[in-house]
């Protein structure tokens, strides 16, 4: 089995990326502290078509070198915006009748494998702070919890990590319907 050059990967560019339709999903990024996190978010927004990324609280923003490093170019192509609360930005998505899920370990969360997300319907997923998550008011004024189902001795994943298996996830699901 030969490698593919990355020539052989027909992938979009910066133009037909910004006008490609997009996947009906927004990423909001509640008060990220690390600048890598930050920018492999954008990577994985880029490699599934996410509509827009909100940047939150603390969150750093582009151009910064060490999003940079991370993110190879896609702060260029993935829509991104700054808000100083997110709350405010999880208010007004839900007064546009996006559902907001919060991913998160909470009581009557909903299991990631478990869920099935609704044709036409535009999700707004939260990621929150690498030591304490999501804050509680906004886990409070979401539509719902998703959690990912964790089977060993450590209590979370890399908020990285978690948004590449969460998009990951509800990409697959929203492009099988």
């Amino acid at each position: 089995m030969r490698k593919l050059k990355n020539s052989e990967l027909d992938r979009l560019n910066i133009d037909e990326f910004k006008s490609a339709k997009k996947t009906p999903l927004i990423i909001i990024l509640d008060n990220i502290r690390s600048l890598n996190n930050i920018g492999s978010v954008f990577r994985t927004s880029d490699a599934f078509l996410v509509e827009k990324i909100y940047l939150c609280g603390i969150t750093a923003k582009p151009p910064h070198n060490d999003i940079r490093k991370t993110a190879l170019g896609s702060t260029e192509t993935v829509a991104w915006e700054y808000a100083e609360d997110t709350l405010d930005v999880v208010n007004t998505l839900k007064s546009q009748n996006v559902k907001v899920i919060s991913i998160e370990q909470a009581e009557r969360a909903t299991m990631l494998n478990t869920f099935q997300p609704e044709a036409n319907q535009i999700y707004a997923l939260v990621f929150g702070n690498e030591v304490k998550g999501v804050s509680q008011e906004v886990v409070d004024a979401s539509d719902m919890v998703i959690e990912i189902p964790q089977f060993g001795t450590k209590h979370s994943l890399n908020i990285s990590v978690s948004c590449g298996v969460v998009v990951w996830d509800v990409f697959s699901k929203l492009t099988q319907k």
